[in-house]
This record gives C-alpha cells, structure tokens and sequence, in this order.
C-alpha cells in the first residue's frame, strides 16, 4: 500500500459507514436517531484502521467483516429481537458487500488515483470538500430515492410522535392504503400500533373506546385512544385516534397508518 493517512482513512470509512447505515435503516424501515447512527459509523471508522495490519487469509477477512457489522448494527439501531437483529446484520452484511464489489470493480478497472482497497477497506486520498460534496449528492441521491419509492409503490413509512399523559414516545407506521379504520362516533381516521410500541402513552380503561374493524383476515374490535398531541411526519394533526392491537403485526414495521392520513400531510 502506498502512503496512508489515518485522519483520512477514518474519516472517509466514517462517511461510507452512514451511508450504508442509512441504506439500511431506509431498506427495513427503522425509526432510529440521526445521534445513534453517526455513533455507529464512528464505530465503522475505528475498524477501517484494519487496513494497516497485514492482509487477512481468505475466510478470517469475512468472518472479521460479519463481527464488524453486528458490532455496527448494535451500536446503530440498537437492542431488538433475535429475529430483527440477524435481519439487520444481514443487510447492513450484504450492502457492504455489494459495495466493496462495486469500489473493486472501479479499482481493478480503471485504477484511480488516490484510491486503494486492502483488508476490504476503502481509501481515498481526497481533501475535505470535495467528501463534502460527496456527501451532500450521496444524502440527495437517497432522499430522492426515498421518495420515488414512495410514489411508484405508493407506500412508505411515517414517524409518528405521540404525547399522552405528559410522556411522548416515537414510532414508525407504515403508510397502508388498505387501512382504513375508523372511530366509529367521531369518523376519525385510526393508527393502528402494537400494544408493546405504546408503553408508557397506554390510557386507563376507562379512556379508551372499543373500534370494530373489518379486515381480510376477518373483523372484530381493538381498543383506542386519542392522544393529547400528536405529530406525523412533524406536523401537528387533530382528529387521529391510536389504536391497540396484540401480536398481529411482525417485523420492523409494527404500525399502520391509513393512507388518507399521509396524503394530506404538507
């Protein structure tokens, strides 16, 4: 390897960190900290001064990038299942690894300058502004992808901040055409969220009302409340009930939003 500096081999594996980090969080829908990613890149930074030790056999290298990644992973996005966690792990793993693949096609083929691979680690010799630039076209280039899946499928998710009985707590709700439960007397659109997600905003008994729903996988009643305040997306909204079920939904995304709601957000 020619000459290395560290202050620009942390920094650049910093940058590259995020961004897979966020690619990960936009692909499983997490609802996580801008605090808690940059911790978690910054953990990504410290590793990359694997690239000065000698290189790794074939095999301890992968192994070595697993661990990494579950260490980056934890630190990121935090405590969760067995089952998220090993989902996290996983794409954060693969979207690594497509990466690197795509950084040693670019080194092999056309030999930038500047640019060196070793122990599956990134540098690039660049000064300040131009990874500031190239910071601000990777956080566009996402966001813009963002929203262009959110057009074409017609989904997406939406933060929801909920205050009730002076504690607030923040979710992810996935925007859900087919969600369209409503608040029987008032006609208010229902969010629809996991008994599990809503400790510490649970009402008493008594606050709550019983909602029917009709679903394709049948009807009943759920209980729910109406928040003191609530926020989506960070715009205030009236006239939005909470909803409470029990083990119905799985995965990262463990909250519906009904689509009316979203569509009307400024």
């Amino acid at each position: 390897m020619k000459t290395v500096y560290i202050d620009v081999l942390i920094t650049v594996n910093i940058f590259i960190d995020f961004y897979i980090i966020m690619c990960t969080r936009i692909f499983l829908h997490i609802n996580v900290s801008l605090g808690r990613m940059i911790a978690g890149s910054l953990v990504g930074g410290a590793f990359s001064l694997v690239a000065l030790l000698p290189a790794m056999p074939f095999g301890l290298n992968i192994l070595f990038d697993f661990l990494t990644a579950s260490l980056i992973v934890f630190v990121s996005f935090g405590r969760s299942s067995i089952k998220s966690y090993i989902k996290r792990v996983t794409v954060y793993f693969v979207i690594s690894f497509l990466f690197c693949g795509i950084m040693i096609f670019i080194y092999t083929s056309f030999k930038p300058l500047g640019m060196e691979i070793y122990n599956d680690t990134v540098y690039f010799n660049i000064s300040p502004v131009i990874l500031i630039i190239l910071t601000l076209i990777c956080y566009y280039i996402l966001k813009l992808i963002n929203r262009l899946t959110k057009d074409v499928c017609g989904g997406g998710v939406c933060n929801v901040e909920i205050q009730m009985n002076g504690n607030t707590l923040t979710l992810c709700a996935k925007i859900d055409s087919g969600c369209n439960v409503k608040e029987p007397f008032s006609g208010d659109y229902v969010i629809i969220a996991e008994e599990e997600l809503l400790n510490g905003c649970l009402p008493k008994d008594e606050e709550t009302r019983v909602i029917p729903f009709n679903s394709l996988g049948g009807s009943g009643i759920i209980k729910g409340f109406k928040p003191d305040k609530i926020k989506i997306n960070g715009v205030d909204v009236n006239d939005v009930y909470i909803g409470i079920c029990k083990n119905v939904m799985k995965g990262e995304i463990r909250a519906l939003i009904p689509y009316e709601i979203s569509k009307n957000l400024n």
